[in-house]
This record gives C-alpha cells, sequence and structure tokens, in this order.
C-alpha cells in the first residue's frame, strides 16, 4: 500500500491528487471493504478496530523500520504520517460503509501508539480535496 508512497506525495496538487486516490482507491479499496466488513460483523466493533489498527501500524513499522536499530528516519516517519493522512483515512472513509469511522479511529489511536511522536488525526478526502486551490492549501 506504501509501495508508491513517495511519487503520490511529491509535488501534490488538486489534479494529481484526484488522480492519485482514484489509482489508489482502485489497487487498494478491497482492503478497506475487507476492514470495515470485518468490524460490522463483530461482536465488538471497536476491539475489532483496535485489532486491525495494531496490525496495519504494525505492519507499516516493521516495513519501514531499520533492520540494525528498529527506528524509522524522521522524514520517513513524516511521509508514512502524510501519506495516512492524504490516502489512507480519506480512501478508508470513502468506501461509505457505516463502520469506516470506527475503523479509522482504532487506525488513529494505533498509529500513535506505534510510531514516536505521531499523533495524527484524520479527515475526508472531500474536506482535503476542496482544501486545495492549485497546490494543497495554497502553500506547496
Amino acid at each position: 500500500m506504501f509501495d508508491n508512497m513517495g511519487p503520490m506525495l511529491k509535488k501534490l496538487k488538486k489534479n494529481a491528487y484526484e488522480m492519485n486516490m482514484k489509482t489508489f482507491r482502485q489497487t487498494y479499496g478491497h482492503y478497506f471493504q475487507e476492514m470495515t466488513e470485518y468490524i460490522g460483523q463483530s461482536d465488538d466493533p471497536k476491539e475489532a478496530a483496535r485489532a486491525i489498527g495494531n496490525e496495519f501500524a504494525g505492519k507499516v513499522k516493521e516495513k519501514f523500520q531499520s533492520p540494525k536499530n528498529g527506528r524509522i528516519k524522521s522524514y520517513v516517519q513524516a511521509d508514512l504520517n502524510f501519506f495516512m493522512i492524504y490516502y489512507v483515512f480519506p480512501a478508508l472513509l470513502l468506501t461509505g460503509h457505516e463502520c469506516a469511522k470506527t475503523a479509522a479511529d482504532g487506525i488513529c489511536t494505533a498509529w500513535g501508539e506505534h510510531f514516536k511522536d505521531s499523533h495524527i488525526n484524520y479527515t475526508d478526502y472531500d474536506t482535503l480535496y476542496n482544501g486545495f486551490r492549485e497546490k494543497i492549501f495554497g502553500i506547496f
């Protein structure tokens, strides 16, 4: 899911963001659908979301940490945080599933527990997309 992270964050403009999100959802949307369906079928949706969040954040951490010291470089962590905010959470919320927000809450909480100084939050695609002028918030 994070394989194309660098190019998807580079020179992020409104049109590029729209195209990137479309491609991202076509490629990885089934994962978000599976997450929300699993939570929806659970007897304890919050616990299911917490378990998904821990699994998700743990796998991302495992993929990006240094094999030598187990740390993630600060610039890589910043990119991971931005990618979560710009792509992962909005794509999850775009599923329209009634458990999408529960899933996002679980992943967001686990993210903060797994990654040092990474207490991020999330928003929906429309809010981000409408925040662009030609460039994100007119500053990049």
